[in-house]
């Protein structure tokens, strides 16, 4: 099995990451449990907006970016909420994996069929129930299986403020949620790679 963790932070590295700090609670989880885990900060690649799997100029580093989520059976997208939305970065991947609505593989079912998906949100806004159903909505669409309670939150509250996760003492529920969240991704994955799901009906 292995993991690809999509972080949606505005922080280029090596800038310190909350959103990479509590990614990294689910990594290891699942690296105890034998899963190789891959992070890869969108923001350090340059993807140019559009919808489709293809380069959209030269330099555009989605599609190396769709070959690792393609491969892998556990996607996480990690990610800060501002102003109580998704980050710019994260939804920028998502509109590019709007292409994969119509991939298929050989037998004809979607191209993400047997894949789980994860969400992880950090920032300093409450919102995060949002946020978390808006990236389960979008991965669900595209045709990722998202187990219950896949997710874990950190959030400041309302009000302006930097993200604290690096910081703060009062991580103990998001930590446990996180490594429940990474328990939840692998056992739905193991079913899946034993009991796939079936070809769309005609």
């Amino acid at each position: 099995m292995n993991a690809l963790f999509l972080n949606g932070t505005l922080k280029p590295s090596p800038e310190p990451s909350s959103t990479e700090a509590l990614a990294r609670v689910l990594m290891e989880r699942l690296e105890r449990d034998g899963v190789s885990c891959e992070h890869l900060r969108l923001v350090d690649h340059r993807i140019d907006p559009g919808v489709v799997s293809e380069a959209l100029s030269e330099g555009d580093a989605w599609p190396a970016i769709r070959k690792r989520i393609i491969a892998a059976d556990i996607l996480v997208m990690a990610l800060p909420t501002w102003l109580g939305q998704p980050s710019s970065v994260a939804k920028r991947a998502l509109e590019r994996m709007d292409a994969l609505l119509s991939e298929t593989q050989e037998d004809g079912r979607p191209i993400v069929y047997d894949k789980v998906a994860g969400v992880v949100v950090t920032g300093n806004e409450d919102g995060a129930h949002h946020v978390i159903t808006e990236m389960a909505g979008a991965l669900i669409d595209i045709g990722f299986t998202v187990p219950g309670q896949a997710w874990t939150y950190w959030n400041k509250g309302p009000g302006p403020g930097d993200e604290v996760y690096l910081t703060t003492d009062e991580r103990a529920w998001t930590d446990s949620t996180g490594r429940t969240a990474a328990q939840n991704l692998l056992a739905v994955a193991r079913a899946l790679r034993a009991h796939g799901l079936p070809v769309p009906a005609a």
